[in-house]
C-alpha cells in the first residue's frame, strides 16, 4: 500500500512539472506572438503611408501627363479597373493575369498600364 501512494505522489509531482514546463512554454509563446503582432502592426502602417504616398504621387503623375497630352484624356472604365487590380496585388499584363504578385512589382503590368493611358 505504501507503494502505491508513493507511485501516486511521483506521477503528480511528474504532472507538476510538465505543467510548469508548458505554462512556461506557454510564456515564450505568447511574448513571441506579441512581437509578431507589434511587427505586423508597424508593417500596416507602414504600408499604409506607402500607399498613400504612392497614390499621391500617382496623381501628381497623372496630372502632369494630363497636361502635358491633353488629346488623351480620361483613361476609360476598363483602365481605372485594371489599375485597381494592379493595387490590389494582382497581376494584369498577358504572362499571368489574375494571378498574385507577391508584394513586387512587374514590369510587364507596369508597362501594359503605361501603354493604356
Amino acid at each position: 500500500m505504501n507503494k502505491s501512494k508513493r507511485h501516486i505522489f511521483d506521477q503528480v509531482s511528474d504532472m507538476e512539472t510538465q505543467i510548469g514546463e508548458l505554462y512556461e512554454r506557454l510564456g515564450d509563446l505568447k511574448g513571441e506572438l506579441g512581437e509578431l503582432l507589434e511587427e505586423n502592426h508597424r508593417l500596416a502602417m507602414e504600408n499604409h503611408h506607402l500607399r498613400n504616398r504612392l497614390n499621391s504621387s500617382s496623381e501628381e503623375i497623372e496630372d502632369l501627363d494630363y497636361q502635358e497630352h491633353p488629346s488623351k484624356g480620361i483613361p476609360g472604365e476598363g483602365y481605372d479597373n485594371l489599375a485597381r487590380l494592379y493595387e490590389e496585388g494582382f497581376h494584369i499584363c498577358n504572362l499571368e493575369f489574375g494571378s498574385p504578385r507577391r508584394n513586387e512589382d512587374c514590369i510587364f503590368c507596369l508597362d501594359f498600364l503605361s501603354k493604356t493611358k
